[in-house]
């Protein structure tokens, strides 16, 4: 099943985040951003598996900028997924729903940085292909910049995504 992060769901979160990553980085990170204005708490959804939480993704709000221009866009960062649970397309599910309820919100896309294989699956594509720029960590191939068009897509929107201030503290990027 997945659903909405509710408030009790924090702690377990934390524990599937931090394990999935093999560090604490990332559970903060998730904590920085449900404190940062860019946070959107209907597209932060868990999955949930026998009562307990499985995995865990999340979209809040970065920037596109080009010249003067300035758009908000949605980023998906980071999808989790218990560590004895991988590899049953438990993480699937969660970009599907959660992409999902973004162009239901009207977003016109979607970006990130992550694998272009498994995402690739998932409809993502590379993001310069489309005149956006996202900053990589050295060890990270350009395909990892990535995006996902949605139905509102704005084919101008083009430039370089800021990342918000809740992304400074963590450590692999």
């Amino acid at each position: 099943m997945i659903r909405a992060e509710e408030p009790g769901d924090r702690d377990a979160i934390r524990m599937v985040v931090a394990a999935a990553f093999d560090s604490p980085s990332e559970a903060s990170l998730v904590e920085a951003i449900r404190d940062s204005p860019e946070y959107l708490p209907e597209l932060s959804l868990v999955a949930v598996l026998d009562g307990h939480v499985a995995g865990h993704v999340m979209i809040s709000y970065a920037a596109l900028t080009m010249a003067a221009q300035k758009h908000r866009v949605a980023m998906l960062s980071p999808l989790a997924v218990a560590p004895g649970l991988q590899g049953q397309g438990i993480g699937s599910a969660l970009v599907r729903a959660v992409t999902g309820r973004a162009d239901e919100r009207g977003e016109p896309l979607v970006v990130l940085e992550g694998s272009p294989v498994f995402y690739g699956r998932l409809g993502f594509e590379p993001a310069q292909r489309y005149g956006i720029r996202i900053d990589l960590p050295a060890w990270a191939p350009s395909e990892a910049a990535q995006v996902l068009r949605l139905s509102r897509y704005e084919p101008s929107w083009r430039g370089q995504v800021v990342y918000p201030a809740a992304f400074d503290q963590v450590q692999h990027r």
